[in-house]
């Protein structure tokens, strides 16, 4: 019995020995085949992004949109990425892994797309805004409450640039559902303010002056469909309205068109009051309620002293 236990743990011993050494022989055998797949991954990484670098200049070329060319110069990187890994791993004799991965990509899309549906959601309508955008970079737009200029379009998500420092990063769902107003695109956008005269002055000269001081102004643009006037806007308490309407070029929108409106109204003030044109106050009227006549103590005793 010693005998056969002792022959049964050599026997053991023996199979873990040739386990070993096959497991190691294997190893080793493997070990070109994986350095051959490693090679493939790092030589495809580096090729999609030449490939992905030149496609985006050819395309920013073709196109001169920095935003599309660039979405697709990632998305064929993305693409080429993948299919590497795929010979990669066909190359090391990972065959049945590879089609194990893509069928398991293929099924967990399915339930990743209940999970993550609006990531799926952002990522489609980041590749319809790559063809098709009220946008482009630079453009000064207000998309839902968010007002900036566009600088990039990713993925997922359009990023704003406010005007007072902060970045806004709005999904790309959100763009191709909320309203977008472009403020660049037309390359005008129409400023107005309201100025008051005296009811003894010439309302038509007033308004001659201010479309003159208007003219002067190198930034204030007009052609055919836009029109700078003035208009009578209001019968006020002490003065007559006008209201000033000019265009300005909007693709500075942050600081051109609102310094442009600022330098207009003190352009506007300063030429009415050299044209000797008079630009009163709002007149406030007191009326005093009451059984009688008699003036209120504090202003009937500055009355007594002014008379006495």
């Amino acid at each position: 019995m010693l005998f056969q236990s002792t022959a049964e743990q050599q026997s053991f011993s023996e199979k873990i020995a040739d386990t070993t050494i096959s497991y190691y022989e294997e190893f080793v055998a493997f070990i070109p085949r994986l350095a051959l797949g490693l090679a493939i991954i790092i030589l495809g990484i580096l090729i999609a992004g030449v490939i992905g670098r030149f496609a985006t200049a050819r395309v920013k070329k073709r196109t001169q949109d920095p935003l599309m060319s660039r979405f697709l110069g990632k998305a064929i990187r993305f693409i080429l990425i993948i299919i590497f890994i795929m010979l990669a791993l066909r190359a090391a004799g990972l065959g049945d892994i590879s089609a194990g991965i893509l069928a398991t990509a293929g099924a967990s899309a399915v339930v990743l797309g209940f999970a993550f549906k609006d990531i799926g959601q952002n990522f489609i309508a980041g590749v319809i805004l790559s063809f098709n955008r009220p946008f482009n970079v630079n453009d000064t737009v207000e998309i839902g409450d968010n007002f900036g200029r566009v600088k990039t379009l990713e993925f997922r998500y359009t990023k704003l640039k406010t005007f007072d420092g902060k970045d806004v990063y709005i999904p790309n769902g959100d763009v191709i559902t909320l309203p977008v107003t472009n403020y660049t695109e037309d390359g005008f956008f129409r400023w107005d303010f309201i100025v008051g005269v005296d009811y003894d002055d010439d309302i038509n000269g007033a308004k001659a002056t201010i479309m003159k001081a208007l003219e002067q102004d190198p930034k204030v643009g007009s052609d055919i469909e836009h029109v700078n006037y003035v208009i009578e806007d209001e019968l006020a308490t002490s003065t007559v309205n006008l209201k000033v309407f000019f265009w300005v070029d909007t693709f500075d929108f942050g600081r051109v068109a609102n310094t442009t409106r600022g330098r207009v109204i003190g352009n506007v003030m300063r030429a009415l009051m050299k044209e000797g044109y008079y630009l009163p106050a709002d007149i406030q009227e007191i009326k005093l309620y009451g059984r009688d006549s008699e003036l209120p103590l504090s202003l009937q005793d500055k009355r007594i002293n002014k008379d006495g």
